[in-house]
């Protein structure tokens, strides 16, 4: 299966904001379900453990309707971690979303701004994070994309993608296709075809050259990476 290089309805403009509302709470479920939380929630745990941490702070770019700012943020009250978690999203109806989840989590800050020019200063987080976003980029916006985060975070940028595979693709159809929204019917399934392999993702982290990384295939069909950085 060959990379798709279509555009997905949510990276269109001009689309009504009930639609892309209405695709964001549905990919909320499927992240809940197919566990899109489980990787960055590992490393983290790791991570705070490993260094004894008792506070850390994420800057979550490409937040989408802020489910996973969220569920890091609930995972560090649980643990006694004080977190403070800014959730970046370009567009406007998502960021709305986010606030409006944001207004439960006082730990969480909502800016609407692109992940190319994030307002920030340098390490100015200890972790960048971004899931299921890079897939929306080609090779060349992705590696730029790596090294601007790279020189916002302090100890490391987690990354959570898509891993491309026919299986994957008949899975997500399957799953998606009585949704009654034609975002979510259309574009669940590209983005299985917009994502890289393994192999393709390993070769474009290197290409990154941003330093040394940690690459596992979690299941199903998910992609878990940790770029360590030193501080």
């Amino acid at each position: 299966m060959k990379r798709s290089l279509d555009k997905e309805m949510m990276d269109l403009a001009g689309l009504p904001a009930r639609l892309l509302e209405g695709d964001l709470k549905n990919l909320r479920t499927i992240n809940r379900a197919l566990g899109a939380a489980r990787g960055v929630l590992g490393c983290l745990d790791g991570y705070v453990e490993e260094n004894r941490m008792t506070g850390f702070s994420l800057l979550d770019v490409g937040a989408g309707s802020g489910d996973l700012s969220a569920r890091i943020t609930g995972w560090a009250r649980r643990k006694g971690v004080s977190a403070r978690v800014v959730a970046l999203e370009r567009d406007p109806v998502a960021a709305q979303m986010v606030r409006r989840l944001a207004a439960r989590w006082p730990e969480i800050s909502v800016l609407r701004a692109d992940g190319f020019s994030p307002p920030f200063a340098p390490r100015t987080f200890d972790f960048v994070f971004v899931s299921q976003v890079l897939h929306h980029f080609s090779e060349s916006e992705i590696i730029v994309l790596l090294k601007t985060w790279a020189g916002l975070a302090r100890r490391g940028i987690i990354v959570s993608d898509l891993i491309r595979h026919p299986l994957a693709y008949g899975g997500i159809r399957l799953l998606t296709a009585f949704s009654r929204n034609v975002m979510t019917r259309t574009d669940a399934p590209l983005s299985v075809r917009r994502a890289f392999t393994m192999a393709e993702w390993r070769r474009l982290f290197e290409q990154a050259h941003i330093g040394e990384f940690r690459l596992l295939p979690l299941f199903p069909f998910r992609l878990f990476a940790y770029f360590p950085l030193k501080g």
